[in-house]
């Protein structure tokens, strides 16, 4: 055990020996490993430079001292050689300068040096080789008593090679340039079910498994021939009783002195429990642990195989299939019910397809994937499981009758892409759905077009509202008796900036499924109110009416009437100056507060119509009940008022319809406006049945606000 250095003296400087030694921890770690932290290999090397330090001056000298630093150094686990060139350096050079104090350097100080780098190398290079040997110890015994050293060194040399060729736990083989095999030892044989003796008569080639010869064997002709030394991978071989073992292979190739390949080394470790054991973790990272069908990971990895090795006019298919009502199955029967449903739909699913190859994945929850790649029809493979998946299904004692959807896209892969194909299966699987149950639906490119634009006016509608995107014209309403402009209707328009002016059909609707019919239609009131107002301020006489149409979800809201009131009230417009209209199925579902809210909006003075009367439910009751005060005839009555005369029958019927509706409506002392008014015939006919107003392309198309000011500025008749 190593001495513990006396305290710094006054010959050695304390100062230097720690700059002395931080230096060398620098080193250290620069030039190698170090399993010290650097403040620990600071405070070891603290020490040895004090140790060197008081070797040197003490009397008498004996570099003994160094050679247990070298030993120490060793047993720190310092071994890096460039380290120890450092040291041995470093003490001939700053040691005496930066350690020493000038009162502790001897006379002899440059040979004491020079003893202590030799005794630091001889103990660092003692204690490399006893840590070298230490195990082999018996071996070095023998060694020291052999007659001659080189020839025992050879000898034992071949003995540690033949013990660790025999006795190794993993196989090894050495075979000749031309694929002899020229030894292997016994866990090799063991490996794969020979004796030795057996191999030994063997060549490599007659092991390589069918799959893996050609390509090992191109890589063994390349290492013979002296074009890579050595290679690394995963085959497999065959045992003798012709099962396959999997090994992690390590080939070397051996030279002769002059460069020429002379014969290979492969080190063979049996890894089939572990490769077994990837390949079962990657089955069920790649397959639904439910159904044992491929998941959606594996779909998406062999669908964008497909893709990639497709060639351009190789048509691509996928069915995307969905049980209808399934949700209503697993809350009523069970989860556990629900999920052994999943289990016979997927196995039917997998059978029905089996012949010709196609994929079956589950996408998740009660969706499943037919990838259909080849030459079937994909409209024939959604058919083929649609049946299999209506046939009766016994689980447990339960029968049930499942169905399904299909969304079916096949096109050529050149012309989309994998995230597109599916995207399209998406969208056609919820066309299916949307039909009813137990049907597929082909994908339609038109189709998609426009449900995608439907998709971007929906999501522009918020945005194109702040924006101030919309914008309202008007079409006249005039009397049919003196043709006099009494009222306009204030319809909206869209000023998209991308697809120019997009009529009201195109985005009510999706104003009314988004809610937001009920902010667009505030604005609308408004901004008709603000130029109704402006109209009767120049055109006091006129008294003109504005119409505006109320969206069911806006009657229904409790904040009409005030919101009406506000508006009124804010741009100054004479209630009588306003009419809303309401559709028959707005004013039929008016029960309760709807119905109270009606009662208020008459009572704020303003007029209420019902619009295009006759489509819809054509209740009576209601017009007995509601406050209203016009009704707008449809506009398939007015057509079928036609001039041409094509089909007399049909024009009198609905003449009679006109005339009874017109009687009934003034009967109940109500306003009647004929929609949809397009020729003077019509206008005329309308007129001798007595009908009040009318509109339509005949008397104006919808027009901005301007239009409508310079025909009042003008007085035109209508």
């Amino acid at each position: 055990m190593a001495a513990v250095p006396e305290p710094i003296g006054a010959d050695v400087g304390r100062g230097g020996a720690q700059g002395y030694a931080a230096d060398w921890a620098r080193a250290v770690r620069r030039l190698g490993f170090v399993p010290l932290s650097a403040a620990e290999t600071e405070r070891l090397l603290l020490v040895h430079t004090v140790r060197l330090a008081q070797a040197v001056r003490a009397e008498p000298f004996t570099a003994r001292p160094a050679e247990e630093v070298g030993r120490a150094l060793v047993e720190a686990h310092l071994t890096e050689p460039r380290a120890l060139e450092w040291a041995l350096r470093a003490l001939g050079a700053d040691f005496p300068h930066r350690v020493l104090a000038a009162a502790g350097r001897p006379a002899d100080l440059s040979e004491r040096i020079a003893a202590v780098q030799g005794g630091l190398a001889a103990g660092y290079a003692r204690a490399l080789r006893d840590r070298t040997f230490a195990q082999q110890e018996r071996i070095a015994r023998s060694a020291w008593q052999a007659r001659d050293e080189v020839e025992q060194a050879l000898r034992d040399s071949e003995a540690r090679f033949r013990a660790v060729f025999t006795g190794a736990a993993i196989g090894i083989g050495i075979a000749g340039v031309d694929g002899q095999i020229i030894d292997v030892n016994q866990a090799f044989a063991d490996m794969l079910g020979y004796s030795i003796e057996e191999l030994c008569q063997a060549n490599v080639a007659e092991l390589f498994h069918a799959d893996d010869a050609a390509g090992m064997w191109d890589l063994y002709q390349e290492m013979v021939e002296g074009k890579q030394d050595s290679a690394r991978l995963e085959k497999r071989y065959y045992r003798k009783d012709g099962s396959v073992v999997w090994t992690d292979l390590a080939v070397s190739l051996i030279r002769h002195d002059d460069g020429r390949p002379r014969f290979t080394v492969a080190m063979i470790e049996d890894i089939t429990e572990r490769y077994e054991l990837q390949q079962r973790l990657r089955f069920q990272a790649l397959h639904d642990p439910l159904t044992g069908l491929p998941n959606r990971t594996l779909f998406f990895e062999t669908l964008g195989r497909v893709f990639d090795s497709a060639a351009p006019e190789r048509r691509v298919g996928v069915c995307f299939l969905d049980l209808d009502g399934f949700k209503a199955i697993n809350d009523s029967l069970g989860h556990d019910l629900g999920d052994r449903l999943l289990v016979v739909i997927g196995r039917r699913l997998a059978e029905c397809v089996a012949e010709h190859g196609h994929l079956v994945a589950r996408m998740g929850g009660d969706e499943f994937v037919i990838l259909v790649d080849g030459g079937q029809d994909a409209v024939a493979v959604a058919q083929t499981a649609l049946a299999a998946v209506a046939a009766p299904v016994h689980v447990g004692d339960q029968q049930l009758a499942v169905s399904a959807s299909v969304g079916v896209v096949e096109c050529p892969a050149e012309e989309t892409t994998a995230s597109e194909l599916m995207k399209a299966a998406d969208a056609t699987l919820y066309w299916a759905k949307a039909a009813g149950r137990g049907r597929y639906a082909v994908y339609d490119p038109e189709r998609s077009a426009r449900d995608l634009a439907r998709a971007a006016l929906v999501a522009g509608l918020p945005a194109a509202l702040e924006r101030g995107e919309f914008v309202l014209h008007y079409q006249p309403i005039v009397s049919l008796l003196e043709g006099r402009m009494l009222a306009v209707e204030a319809l909206v328009r869209w000023q998209h900036p991308e697809l120019g002016l997009i009529g009201p059909d195109r985005f009510i609707g999706l104003a009314e499924e988004t809610g937001l019919i009920v902010g667009l239609g505030e604005w609308v009131l408004r901004t008709a109110c603000r130029d109704a107002e402006r109209w009767w301020r120049e055109f006091p006489d006129a008294r003109l009416v504005v119409s505006v149409n109320l969206a069911a979800r806006q009657a229904d809201d409790p904040a009409i009437v005030d919101t009406v009131a506000d508006v009124l009230a804010t741009t100054g417009l004479p209630a009588e100056l306003l009419q809303l209209e309401l559709t028959e199925s707005a004013v039929m579902g008016s029960a309760g507060e709807p119905l109270r809210s009606l009662h208020r909006l008459a009572a704020l003075g303003i007029r209420l119509a019902v619009d295009d009367f006759g489509t819809g439910y054509s209740n009576l009751a209601y017009l007995r009940r509601l406050p209203i005060h016009c009704l707008k005839l449809a506009g398939p009555f007015v057509e079928g008022i036609r001039a041409d005369g094509t089909d007399v029958a049909a024009d009198h019927r609905d003449e009679r319809i006109v005339d009874a509706l017109v009687r009934l409506a003034h009967a109940l002392e109500l306003w009647v406006t004929a929609e949809a008014v397009e020729t003077g015939v019509q206008a005329e006919r309308l007129r001798a049945l007595r009908c009040d107003t009318g509109q339509g392309r005949y008397f104006g198309a919808p027009a901005p606000a301007e239009v409508i000011t310079a025909r009042l500025r003008g007085g035109a008749a209508g």
